[in-house]
């Protein structure tokens, strides 16, 4: 049950006791009285006038109206109703009266006895039904005025000039075109398109096109107007942003501009708020562009400011938020708790707590941080910097919370794994008076997957929907994006096709979410389908993260061509666009192509970064050009400002190792300034063991060993290594049952098949394959070293599961490509094995191990044999 509340002024004015007046004498009381109310009301004593009236026997209309329009101003629903009782004394019913009736109401709050009022009326004018429309627009019950509408045009009623702009607004924020398009036909019947009678209708009905996503039809209608103003160039220019064309919007401004219109503060407002959000805008390009707007003699506000801030973090550039921040200061701009929110959270994505600290004693002493959403702001950095408590503090002390303050608070404690604390403020929220919603349950729910407790997740999720909460979008992106990280790739995507069944449309964070899943080669044909149901949903280009994301599931999944002709396609290719491209024909090994596309990289004046020279040092190492690559890596700080990493120096090793230059790979691995990780040490090992250093690669192994104490492979090397020694008191118990070769899965006919190394079963089916190996003249010694050579005696009899799925994959399909997938890597037997078989059964062979994708092809690997 809702309580009404009254006003300070209402409390006030239901304690005093008024006068007790007795009725005038009727010689000259009328004017005595509505002079005595009319006096009261002008005092603010509206309660007491009521009182003298409902003691009265009539009243002027004249008196009326105006106690009627003090009732309004004052806003008191219990006063209008007990005004409205006073209607009676009236001299029967009069339209004015009950419109302005029913307009008092409206402002009052009460929609339902402004209605009441309304569907009483015996004659209602246009006026009536702009009250009662225009109450219904300020309080954005969008629906009700658009029926209202088209009961008023039953009647016979046409809106006015001052009418149809509101009845617009409506179906535009519905998405009511059909409406709409019917105002825009009485509109140029009732001539007011004209410029000299109104230019208010045109514009609303530009912005309506726009707003219902009509923008070809907003385009014609903005060409056709005859007089175009300001309001008419931002709408247009506005509207063409939020579409994403963003070129046609930066035509029309500049088209604006040599008609001889000047851009006011709204309208660079609108470019600058718009243009900041697309991700290849430089740091230059925004300052540039507030340098030009001084210059057209536009002081950029702080709304200007904050416009870039935010849109700079909406698209990720986060440190170039930050500095565009210090350029608003240095500029005398005073933030507001809008740009201090919007720097917050560039501090939160980058994890800054210190500066996150100083926003937060800024806000203190400018007493901007009782703002509920710039206190929002500091929980959520707070939480995701760890700080906990500190993010707890600023919760506790709010005067003024919202659901948004408890789901950062709850999102904060959920993520860093604090599951009860989080239970126990959800719980809290409803003795607030506050009702968990979407985004609460949501939060939650993706703490736990991001800490591994995918049952408790998915238990959340069946509590959540049985709470009556329904899934939104973000809700389905969070279960998609939980599956992956915790590798239920299958379970991810069948969560995808149950989200299209619902339906539900996927927007970028879903594909982007998703497409990792098919980053494996038993999933070419389902990349195929997530691009095709992207085209149809007219995502794939409009997107740049999303088509770079496709570009390396693609390349993952052996389908280069595919990645290729998709980043040839892209009309906006960053950096990371590169890099992906890049990338993905090093892992190919077309080291050739990858050498072109960083030459025409840096021809489109992008630079590279880390992981673009990386795969250049690697693409260098698989060409043979050893030069290019040492003058890359010495010249990559001064020349690109990128100091070598690990992952340079484990590229530039294996670069000497395959050009057999293994004394220099060593010495560049003595002279690394910095710790080698797991890379460096994988790397270093291939060119010890090619150099047969036993005491070298002991250490080596033993190092790499540290970094990865679970690998059973270098678990047995180092067992080797430790015997060939003659080591006795060997720390190590050489691993079994073959575990350092793994599994493997290929698919056939949509089905996959798993093959543990040491099934006895493929034997005979291997025979097979001996019998074509003997009539294509190879030696029967060859065949069966090849078929049952083991790198220990442990393993004698066994056969590797690589063997096991390419005999598979022979023997049940006619595919001319057969991919299979290892958790390990491949050994070199297994590696000879597959270029035999692909020779000699004119067949492709991919298999993606634990180290690179090799793929086999007429006798010889993409690998070089190296790996």
């Amino acid at each position: 049950m809702f309580s009404l509340s009254l006003s300070p002024m209402e409390k006030s004015l239901s304690t005093c006791k008024p006068k007790i007046y007795s009725k005038p004498k009727k010689q000259g009381a009328p004017c005595s009285l509505d002079a005595r109310l009319l006096e009261l009301s002008s005092h603010g004593k509206l309660n007491e006038a009521i009182f003298i009236l409902q003691q009265s026997d009539s009243v002027k209309l004249k008196t009326y109206i105006s106690l009627l329009q003090s009732c309004a101003d004052l806003g008191s629903i219990e006063l209008g109703r007990k005004l409205h009782s006073c209607a009676r004394l009236l001299p029967g019913t009069n339209c004015s009266v009950e419109t302005k009736m029913v307009s008092m109401f409206a402002k009052c709050g009460s929609l339902e006895d402004a209605r009441k009022v309304f569907d009483k009326m015996p004659r209602r004018t246009l006026i009536s039904w702009s009250a009662m429309i225009g109450a219904y627009v300020r309080e954005e019950r969008w629906d009700k005025a658009v029926g209202l509408f088209y009961l008023m045009m039953r009647k016979g009623v046409i809106p006015d000039s001052f009418l149809l702009p509101r009845i617009v607004q409506a179906c535009a924020s519905i998405g009511d075109c059909k409406t709409a398009q019917l105002l825009h036909s009485i509109a140029e019947k009732k001539g007011f398109l004209d410029p000299t009678v109104d230019t208010h209708v045109a514009n609303s009905i530009l912005a309506m096109y726009f707003k219902c996503g009509k923008v070809r039809d907003g385009r014609k209608f903005f060409e056709k107007m005859s007089y175009r103003n300001l309001v008419s160039w931002n709408s247009v220019i506005s509207g063409l942003f939020q579409h994403g064309q963003r070129e046609e919007a930066i035509r029309i401004f500049d088209l604006m501009i040599s008609e001889g219109l000047k851009p006011d503060i709204f309208t660079w407002n609108i470019y600058l708020s718009n243009f900041s959000k697309f991700e290849n805008v430089s740091l230059k390009f925004a300052t540039d562009l507030i340098r030009q707007m001084e210059n057209e003699g536009v002081s950029p506000d702080v709304f200007s400011w904050t416009s870039l801030v935010s849109g700079f973090v909406q698209s990720g550039k986060c440190r170039d938020a930050l500095q565009l921040f210090d350029e608003m200061l240095k500029s005398k701009v005073e933030p507001n708790s809008m740009t201090i929110a919007s720097v917050l959270s560039a501090c939160a994505s980058l994890k800054w707590l210190s500066t996150g600290k100083l926003l937060h004693s800024y806000s203190i002493r400018k007493a901007i941080d009782k703002s509920v959403l710039l206190a929002n702001s500091l929980i959520d950095m707070y939480a995701k910097c760890m700080m906990l408590e500190e993010a707890r503090k600023v919760f506790d002390k709010m005067s003024d919370r919202d659901v948004v303050s408890w789901n950062s608070i709850i999102g904060g404690y959920a993520q860093a794994g604090f599951y009860s604390k989080a239970f126990e403020l959800f719980s809290l929220m409803d003795k607030f008076g506050f009702q968990g919603n979407a985004v609460t349950w949501n939060a939650i729910i993706s703490g736990f997957f991001q800490n591994g407790e995918v049952d408790g997740a998915l238990e959340l999720l069946s509590k959540m929907e049985a709470s009556g909460v329904t899934r939104n979008l973000a809700s389905w992106n969070t279960i998609i994006a939980g599956m992956v990280q915790n590798g239920y790739f299958d379970e991810a995507l069948n969560v995808f096709r149950q989200m299209q069944r619902v339906p539900v449309r996927p927007n970028s964070v879903t594909y982007l979410s998703i497409v990792p899943a098919l980053e494996n080669l038993v999933s070419t044909s389902k990349v195929r389908e997530m691009h095709g149901f992207m085209i149809r949903t007219g995502l794939e280009y409009n997107c740049t993260p999303v088509t770079n994301a496709l570009i390396n599931a693609y390349s993952k999944s052996g389908n280069l061509n595919s990645a290729l002709a998709l980043f040839n396609l892209l009309s906006i290719r960053t950096q990371i666009s590169w890099n992906c491209i890049i990338g993905s024909c090093v892992f190919h090994g077309d080291a050739c192509t990858a050498l072109k596309l960083f030459s025409e990289m840096r021809k489109h004046g992008v630079l590279p970064n880390h992981t673009t020279l990386s795969s250049v040092i690697t693409a260098y190492g698989l060409e043979g050009l050893v030069r290019e690559g040492e003058e890359l890596f010495s010249s990559m700080s001064e020349q690109y400002g990128v100091n070598p990493n690990c992952d340079h120096y484990a590229s530039m090793i294996n670069l000497y190792c395959l050009a057999g230059r293994l004394n220099d790979a060593q010495n560049l691995f003595h002279q690394m300034p910095i710790e080698p990780d797991k890379e460096v040490w994988d790397a270093l090992l291939k060119a010890t063991g090619m150099n047969s250093d036993l005491e070298f690669t002991t250490y080596i192994a033993e190092n790499l060993l540290k970094v990865e104490p679970w690998d059973l492979r270098t678990q047995k090397l180092l067992s080797n290594l430790y015997n060939l020694a003659g080591n006795l008191k060997n720390p190590l118990v050489p691993p079994k049952d073959g575990g350092s070769h793994g599994r493997c899965y290929t698919e056939v006919r949509n089905k996959v098949y798993c093959f543990p190394t040491g099934d006895l079963h493929l034997k005979t089916k291997l025979a097979v394959l001996i019998e074509v190996a003997i009539d294509s003249g190879l030696e029967l010694p060859q065949v069966f070293s090849l078929l049952d050579y083991e790198e220990d005696r442990e393993e004698k009899g066994r056969v590797h599961s690589e063997k096991q799925a390419i005999a598979f994959q022979i023997l049940n399909s006619t595919r001319k490509v057969i991919r299979i997938i290892k958790n390990g890597r491949v050994c070199m037997h297994c590696h000879t094995f597959a270029k035999l078989v692909c020779k000699l059964h004119n067949r492709e062979i991919f298999i993606k191990d634990s180290s690179r994708l090799h793929r086999f092809n007429d006798g010889a690997c993409s690998c070089r044999d190296y790996w």
